[in-house]
């Protein structure tokens, strides 16, 4: 079972939902580096926040992020994954031109595709884990 921290309420019903979400750059180029990565966590918590859910772990590699995302039932997976990887993607390129010079053609940061898993299989510690442990740039 969840952790007790973990389960939230709602006007009419008790809810546990975690979804691992992975999104990889346009064309995979390795584009972020330590700051980049930064900052792309707190647009994303921001984005979150608008839909109610929590960012509960974030990390990423140069050429792709994971999120561990709680949500609401209310929430449809697929429009917070498009707010994310849409405000993302323009107010990384607004806040760090040097990103625009790798998609000249595509003014697009991400891949048009993504990944979806429900966490329920594997305790959401080591789920955790496994995102901490992202080899992260310098």
């Amino acid at each position: 079972m969840a952790e007790y921290g973990d389960i939230r309420t709602g006007r009419h019903c008790v809810f546990v939902l975690h979804a691992h979400l992975v999104f990889v750059t346009k064309f995979r180029h390795g584009v972020f580096t330590g700051a980049h990565l930064e900052r792309m966590e707190q647009i994303m918590r921001d984005v979150c926040a608008d839909f109610e859910c929590e960012l509960a772990e974030f990390n990423g590699e140069a050429n792709h992020v994971h999120l561990l995302v709680n949500f609401p039932p209310k929430v449809a997976l697929s429009r917070l994954v498009n707010s994310l990887k849409g405000v993302s993607s323009r107010r990384m390129r607004q806040e760090f031109p040097e990103l625009a010079r790798h998609y000249y053609r595509a003014s697009k940061l991400w891949s048009g595709s993504y990944f979806a898993g429900s966490v329920g299989g594997a305790p959401i510690s080591v789920l955790r884990q496994y995102i901490e442990q992202q080899n992260s740039p310098v």
